[in-house]
């Protein structure tokens, strides 16, 4: 397996990894576990953004196009509709 995939597949497994804390946390009752769930996902947050500055400087992964003004307002437009909250 190349380098290129490895960090692919690790970063595609931190990124699951975040996914489900992001869905844990909020319906966890006990403060203790939900602190304690919080300081891996931070943990794990550190290392999404060392995996992704890597994959960048050897030109594995680049950034996603900056949105358009155009699309900025048509989110906008649908974020702030009636019924929305």
């Amino acid at each position: 397996m190349n380098e290129k995939t490895m960090v692919s597949d690790a970063l595609a497994g931190v990124n699951g990894e975040l996914k489900t804390f992001g869905d844990i946390i909020p319906r966890t009752e006990n403060a203790e576990l939900r602190q304690c769930l919080k300081q891996i996902r931070s943990r794990c947050e550190l290392s999404q953004e060392r995996l992704y500055q890597a994959a960048r400087e050897k030109h594995y992964y680049g950034p996603s196009a900056k949105a358009t003004r155009d699309e900025i307002a048509h989110v906008k437009s649908l974020l702030t509709r009636p019924g929305m909250h």
